[in-house]
C-alpha cells in the first residue's frame, strides 16, 4: 500500500480538512493525525469541543484501517474524554487491534504536546470488499 497516496485519499475528507486536522503518519494497521488549536475549536466553556477530538480521532482510525488498501467505514465509536484542552498542538494515535478481513477493531489515545491523555476513543469498521482507497481492487484476506 503506498500510505502517501492514501493520505492524498483523506485530503477529500473536507470536514476534517476544513478543521484544520491532518494525518502526520501512516504506517500498517496504524496512524497519527494531528490538529492545532484555534478559537473555532473551543467550546462555551473555553475548552476544544468534544466534537473537534472525535474527528480527529475518527480519521486516524480511518487512516489505519484503511491502510490495508480495503475500503474501510465506521460502523461504531465510543470516546471517552478525560480531560480538557484548550490550545496547541492535540494528536491521535490509532492502532489497529483487530485486523479481521470484515470488521476491524482500533483504539485511538487522543493526547496533548505533553503526553497528557485527553480522551480515548474505540471504533469498529467494516471492510468493503473489492473496493480500494487507492483506486485498486483490495486484496486484504485477514481473519
Amino acid at each position: 500500500m503506498d500510505y502517501e497516496l492514501l493520505k492524498e485519499f483523506f485530503l477529500h475528507d473536507e470536514f476534517a480538512r476544513q478543521n484544520g486536522i491532518e494525518i502526520v503518519e501512516i504506517t500498517e494497521g496504524q496512524a497519527r493525525t494531528q490538529v492545532r488549536i484555534e478559537p473555532r475549536h473551543l467550546n462555551a466553556g473555553g475548552y476544544v469541543q468534544g466534537g473537534l477530538l472525535f474527528t480527529l480521532a475518527d480519521l486516524a482510525f480511518a487512516a489505519a484501517t484503511n491502510s490495508h488498501d480495503t475500503l474501510t467505514v465506521t460502523t461504531t465509536a465510543n470516546i471517552t474524554f478525560a480531560r480538557g484542552a484548550t490550545g496547541g498542538l492535540i494528536f491521535a494515535q490509532a492502532k489497529e487491534v483487530v485486523n479481521h478481513r470484515r470488521i476491524p477493531f482500533c483504539e485511538v489515545r487522543i493526547t496533548d504536546e505533553a503526553g497528557n491523555l485527553i480522551a480515548f476513543f474505540t471504533a469498529s469498521g467494516y471492510r468493503k470488499e473489492g473496493l480500494s482507497p487507492s483506486g485498486h481492487a483490495s486484496s486484504t484476506h485477514n481473519s
